[in-house]
């Protein structure tokens, strides 16, 4: 009996989510035993064409990490749409958008000015920028467009699964293997993880006050967290609360606050909107009475990029999805 086919593709990301298949270890060996990896050109030597070549639907699941951020990201994507029975969203960038998604707080202009011309490492005194046609000696070199605007796997083309986390942790990949394999799988659409927060799963929150109450917001870096107390005690800002958890709670074990890449649970709308809200609840509830407007605002003034930080890994996904520029 021929062995399901699979394929793994990797756009606008770190690399991260293509080292989380590595980091199954042993088990990797089990993967491979029970499926046929027919696209992977990180690790082999695919090409566009053996894709081209198969049926339709001859793929038995393509796992695709990373944002749609260029033409040959979405080309790619919606070729391995065609040629695959199940789609899934593999890791934070290509389920909610992730780090690449924050230049959605800019455009392609802005962002070639920055990076090709204002960045005080760049010696680049003609201030040359990407072109996607240019004349060389041998001929006419094209280059993928850049789009202006980072978008999700889903606002590009249909999935059917959504397999969380910076980077998802090697259980939820094996559980979701295993699933596909099997065919237990839940209805199209579901987020492969659990529907719990983070914070219910926190090591810490045994331990939290029931009236939390944030007087002085500090950055990670300025104090030594007490890995006894939930980061809001401390004033350090964690989106446990409106984050999926599923993680392992990685981040909370190595003494760092919780930002964000499991997603919402599927009763929040926009994470950010929702992390913003959660932390205005508990910004000095204790002195309200005493608070004047200055001390409120001065309060507000210490969390650095509020944008950046509650839209970390979600802008594209998000209600705003991106800044609009003039």
């Amino acid at each position: 009996m021929a062995k399901p086919k699979v394929a793994f593709y990797w756009n606008a990301s770190c690399g991260g989510c293509e080292e989380a298949v590595i980091d199954l270890n042993e088990d990797i060996l089990k993967v491979v035993e029970a499926v046929d990896i027919v696209f992977w050109p990180v690790a082999l030597d695919f090409k566009k064409k053996d894709v081209e070549a198969m049926g339709d639907g001859e793929i038995a699941v393509s796992f695709i990490n990373g944002a749609i951020r260029t033409e040959e990201q979405e080309e790619m994507v919606k070729l391995l749409r065609k040629k695959s029975g199940l789609i899934v969203a593999f890791g934070s960038c290509s389920h909610l958008g992730g780090i690449p998604g924050l230049a959605n707080f800019w455009d392609r202009e802005t962002i070639f000015t920055r990076v090709y011309k204002t960045v005080p490492s760049t010696a680049n005194p003609n201030g040359i920028v990407p072109q996607q046609k240019t004349n060389v000696p041998e001929g006419e070199l094209t280059l993928p467009e850049f789009y202006d605007t980072v978008k999700t796997l889903d606002q590009t083309i249909d999935v059917d699964y959504y397999l969380p986390g910076c980077a998802p942790p090697p259980d939820l990949i094996m559980n979701a293997v295993t699933a596909i394999l099997e065919g237990k799988l839940p209805e199209k659409g579901a987020v492969l993880a659990p529907e719990k927060s983070l914070c219910d799963t926190c090591p810490r929150g045994e331990k939290k006050p029931e009236k939390l109450s944030i007087k002085e917001i500090k950055r990670p870096y300025e104090i030594i967290p007490d890995p006894e107390k939930c980061f809001l005690e401390e004033g350090i800002i964690c989106l446990g609360p409106v984050t999926r958890s599923g993680c392992g709670e990685r981040c909370i074990n190595a003494n760092m606050p919780c930002r964000g890449c499991f997603g919402p649970t599927k009763e929040v709308i926009d994470q950010g909107a929702k992390g913003l809200s959660a932390i205005a609840s508990i910004l000095g509830v204790e002195d309200e009475e005493k608070m004047t407007e200055e001390d409120t605002k001065k309060l507000i003034d210490q969390i650095v990029d509020p944008a950046g930080l509650f839209y970390m890994y979600s802008l594209p996904s998000s209600l705003l999805k991106r800044k609009r520029m003039a």
